[in-house]
């Protein structure tokens, strides 16, 4: 069986909410972040020498990053859903999505998340920090204008991968400009399977 090892407040959220979309069958062993640090618990490192959140093990293998397990399951366990057809435009700019997700989306919404932590050190590099969010964040709103999902008519991997991007802009209070991000965010999370990743997985700071 699928174990996910999931952290709270984590990427793994998706990890979990994809599973619920493909109906298989997992297990989760749970971490907690420090409360004071916010940093995964050195018990990860049993898992991957990284001791980073998601991880996977499945048919003997370990599975790290977002990306990765993403591709992996719906591979090895979608049947052909959830992803486009191969060989289509379709799934090329699905992968790009992928890639995108953790490659570039998320590292401004990091860079804010720890220098705002240096207080007045940090003020110099806000300017420059929310104008690339914004930049990240207009290049999504505007590819999801007149869609309901990123590729094609139906959601796909990359909207569950992208989920963290959006869910995370919205915590930090980089959402309120970006209609069709917001509209988006909102229509994942009350899809029933999402709802049931929530009651499996625990509080999520990030569902809202």
């Amino acid at each position: 069986m699928i174990v996910v090892h999931h952290l709270n407040d984590s990427r793994s959220q998706r990890v979990l909410w994809l599973l619920e979309e493909l109906g298989v069958p997992y297990e989760i062993k749970r971490y907690q972040r420090n409360a004071q640090t916010r940093l995964a618990p050195p018990e990860l490192t049993a898992v991957h020498p990284l001791g980073k959140s998601p991880v996977i093990t499945d048919d003997g293998q370990t599975i790290i990053e977002s990306g990765a397990i993403v591709d992996y399951l719906i591979r090895r366990h979608g049947g052909g859903r959830l992803q486009p057809a191969p060989q289509t435009h379709d799934y090329d700019a699905y992968q790009q999505w992928l890639h995108y997700a953790e490659g570039s989306a998320m590292l401004p919404l990091m860079l804010k998340l720890y220098v705002s932590r240096l207080g007045d050190a940090g003020a110099p590099l806000f300017p420059r920090i929310e104008s690339e969010i914004a930049n990240h964040l207009g290049y999504v709103n505007q590819s999801l204008q007149g869609r309901d999902w990123l590729v094609g008519s139906d959601l796909t991997g990359a909207d569950i991968q992208m989920s963290f991007v959006g869910e995370v802009a919205g915590s930090r209070g980089n959402r309120e400009n970006f209609p069709h991000i917001q509209a988006w965010v909102e229509r994942f999370q009350a899809r029933p399977a999402y709802r049931r990743a929530i009651e499996r997985g625990g509080p999520y700071a990030h569902a809202r």
